[in-house]
């Protein structure tokens, strides 16, 4: 899990880790995003966020109603590193989410009323609950909400990672999806794989919404890649296909599935409840 101190794809500040930011990472972390600054012309923000160490999204499922209370997206790592099997789910927490404009200037802020759910098995994925609903957010900052698909990311499909943290975007296709992805301890399937060049992402897009090009769908969450050309390291994560084969590449790139989500849904209640016993629902079951 690439990232600046050595955890996926994510900034991790001193107070909420415990982990000190190294001088290094952190200095090449500030000159990617400087040469990256030409690529915020070319990308519409509205409907990214914001938070503290991460990049998340402003999301609805596509049933979603105007009175709702919003959704934001994230990673499972940026809310903290959980071991694996672990799953957290409707847990009270307060946090700060800054809303960007089309522009990439940060425009508004509110705060978080839950965390819905959150894990790093199988998929690296987090959804908090805001005190706002979609209504009320549109008419206090004039921002929409993106969609989360329903339809599982194919090879080809041309798409955006965008990072409200660093204000800057990236472009490519979905290359592959892969069976595993190990990590370290943690174990990711049905990644997607970035092609390249062009999204060669870097700590701080952890949480980046993964938007279909040409629309305002979030097919996926970005969230790690091979740093350094190791093995299913920390930051270095390897592919394993349905044989045992496994590979590993210095720079691919990697995000995560989120249509899971609709089949764990439960139709019968609020849009943000979920029934993990559901047939064909694939979200590991909450532990906390």
């Amino acid at each position: 899990m690439k990232s600046m101190v050595y955890l996926p794809l994510i900034v991790f500040s001193q107070l909420a880790s415990g982990w000190h930011l190294p001088k290094q990472s952190m200095m090449a972390g500030n000159q990617l995003q400087q040469e990256s600054q030409w690529f915020q012309e070319d990308y519409d923000f509205g409907g990214i966020v914001s938070l503290s160490n991460c990049s998340g999204s402003l999301v609805r499922f596509d049933d979603s109603r105007d009175n709702d209370l919003a959704l934001v997206l994230t990673n499972g790592h940026c809310v903290k590193m959980m071991e694996p099997g672990t799953v957290f789910y409707d847990r009270t927490t307060t946090r700060k989410i800054s809303f960007l404009d089309a522009s990439g200037k940060t425009i508004g802020r509110a705060f978080t009323r839950k965390l819905l759910y959150a894990t790093m098995t199988d998929t690296d994925m987090a959804l908090y609950v805001l005190g706002k609903t979609y209504e009320q957010i549109l008419e206090s900052f004039g921002i929409n909400a993106l969609t989360i698909s329903r339809e599982r990311p194919m090879p080809g499909d041309e798409i955006h990672i965008i990072s409200g943290y660093w204000k800057t975007g990236f472009s490519c296709e979905v290359e592959a999806t892969i069976h595993q992805l190990k990590e370290a301890r943690w174990v990711f399937r049905d990644s997607i794989r970035y092609s390249r060049p062009g999204c060669e992402v870097y700590g701080g897009t952890s949480g980046s919404p993964v938007i279909l090009a040409g629309t305002k769908t979030v097919i996926a969450v970005n969230n790690t890649g091979n740093e350094s050309g190791r093995r299913c390291t920390m930051n270095n994560p390897c592919e394993v296909d349905e044989s045992g084969k496994m590979t590993y590449q210095k720079g691919y790139s990697y995000g995560q599935q989120i249509f899971w989500l609709y089949d764990c849904r439960n139709e019968d209640k609020e849009t943000f409840e979920f029934d993990f016993d559901r047939t064909g629902c694939r979200l590991p079951k909450p532990t906390t």
